[in-house]
């Protein structure tokens, strides 16, 4: 079952499971016990061995601590306690009072989150992450749904980092594109230049960019984003309050204390980007070899590691502010203990994401695939339409972006030299696009868990409600892949990829007027 079609199917069965019973530790777990059991031909015995060792090996590999993850764990409980000290010291009311002054309508409130997202473009982790403590008492106290200020932070997150070169995804993109072009012997283009040319073929990217900005403005709220929305206005309430308990979200444990100010909130947040920017720049030149560049940093930034420290001292700055707040609100012991507990939903999903990412890649449904591809006969003209999608769905079973960057690029390149050298760029790029897509749609995405994480939303409330503009995005891109690969015209099928998705927005508003009229 390893390696054949077979080894698809633990995937779709937790997928189709978290969206029929919105349970996603249920469903994960499910995943992970039927996975292990086809690895070993339903030997039970080897199969509860399976699931121990993808535990352990989220903490201990090959003997060694596996202190990347050990890092982003510690970041996450970090985050929580962060985020008890600046809802306990009065920084959050205090700047939510702030900015309703400055962003008085809801529409200022959703455009002020969507350029955060494309301002915070150095990494996809730290994006989702800092966006959401940044922009939330602004949309709390704009009665904007979780669900929504989830959705603006994944749909930002992803697709900016992929399009800029000084982001840690581009400069891991970078660094494969040198290895392919060496290994093909690819000389008339440097990889920088390569990427720099891929931005605007990546169009599912700037197609959910785009998407972001119309949804804030033009109040396109769909699907079961509509009906969050409707609930957040109405009732005033911002969390599904069928959902248990939501990572991140502390309610009302602490009272804001009364001497609570704007730079209780901004100074922790701003001590957050510099200390982790900064070691981010200084791992990645303490790791670079021979001359050191801005690139070369973020392509050897351990940013695990950074998004430690950078929580740590930001921590630290908040605990300052609550020793020096007379007197303090809440014992510090306290604010530490409901910090923690506040991430430990995220904690638990991420961990289960993590088992059954190792389950499906010793299943090689990555690599199956792949094969599917590399076998295939494939018209030139269709290459960068194919690779999107089976880009996709990659990224959607195995739940990462990066891995699927390196399974796909390697064939993509190795095809596209053999077949026709002028969709060198555009299949590449739609590797790129269909790898964010799926990764979008993906419950067991890091990206996506984090977004809902640093959102304080319920995770499979934003994995649903952000689906519908996946595909409409989606959509648009496949018809623009189609156009690039028949008429080569990269303006053409960006035009015609926008317009699309301009076009199901304006017949959707036609529409709903139409219905309120006839009502």
């Amino acid at each position: 079952m390893v390696g054949e079609i077979y080894s698809i199917i633990p995937a779709l069965i937790m997928l189709v499971l978290v969206l029929l019973t919105r349970k996603v530790l249920l469903s994960l777990g499910t995943g992970i016990i039927i996975g292990a059991l086809f690895i070993h031909q339903f030997n039970v015995v080897q199969a509860v061995k399976e699931i121990g060792l993808s535990f352990y090996e989220i903490f201990i590999s090959e003997g060694v601590l596996n202190i990347g993850n050990i890092y982003l764990i510690g970041f996450l409980l970090l985050l929580g306690i962060m985020t008890a000290f600046l809802q306990a010291s009065g920084g959050s009311r205090a700047f939510g009072e702030w900015m309703m002054q400055h962003v008085k309508t809801r529409t200022g409130a959703q455009v002020m989150t969507a350029i955060l997202g494309l301002i915070i473009f150095i990494d996809d982790y730290f994006s989702s992450l800092a966006v959401g403590q940044i922009a939330k008492p602004l949309t709390d106290r704009h009665n904007i749904s979780r669900a929504k200020l989830a959705y603006y932070i994944d749909s930002s997150a992803a697709p900016i980092t992929v399009l800029s070169p000084i982001s840690s995804w581009g400069a891991y993109i970078i660094g494969i594109l040198g290895s392919l072009f060496a290994a093909n012997g690819i000389t008339n283009i440097e990889p920088i230049e390569a990427f720099i040319k891929m931005i605007p073929l990546n169009l599912y990217a700037l197609a959910a960019i785009l998407l972001v900005f119309i949804v804030a403005l033009f109040k396109f709220d769909i699907g079961p984003m509509r009906i969050h929305e409707k609930r957040a206005i109405e009732k005033g309430e911002l969390l599904n309050p069928d959902q248990d308990h939501v990572p991140g979200d502390l309610g009302d444990i602490f009272q804001p204390h009364k001497q609570g100010r704007v730079f209780h909130l901004l100074i922790p947040i701003i001590v957050l980007v510099v200390a982790t920017v900064s070691a981010m720049l200084i791992t990645g030149a303490n790791a670079s070899e021979g001359n050191v560049t801005i690139l070369s940093m973020f392509a050897n930034t351990d940013v695990n590691l950074s998004l430690f420290a950078g929580g740590s001292i930001a921590v630290l700055t908040s605990l300052c502010f609550n020793l020096t707040q007379s007197p303090p609100r809440a014992r510090v012991l306290k604010i530490v203990v409901e910090g923690v507990k506040s991430m430990l939903p995220a904690i638990y999903i991420l961990i289960l994401a993590w088992m059954i990412g190792a389950i499906i890649s010793n299943l090689k449904t990555g690599e199956y695939l792949a094969m599917l591809v590399d076998n295939a006969s494939i018209s030139a003209a269709l290459l960068p339409f194919l690779f999107f999608l089976i880009a996709s769905f990659m990224a959607l079973a195995t739940g990462t972006s990066w891995g699927t960057f390196g399974i796909m690029l390697p064939i993509a390149a190795e095809v596209t030299v053999i077949t026709d050298m002028n969709m060198l760029l555009p299949t590449l790029a739609a590797v790129l696009a269909g790898s964010v897509f799926g990764d979008h749609c993906s419950p067991i995405s890091d990206t996506t868990i984090l977004s809902s994480t640093g959102a304080g939303s319920n995770h499979i409330d934003h994995v649903v409600t952000q689906l519908p503009y996946a595909f409409i995005a989606a959509i648009a891109a496949s018809i623009g892949y189609l156009l690039l690969g028949f008429f080569s015209h990269v303006l053409l099928a960006l035009f015609a990829t926008l317009v699309i998705i301009i076009g199901i927005v304006v017949v959707y508003k036609l529409s709903m007027t139409r219905e309120v009229h006839k009502n």
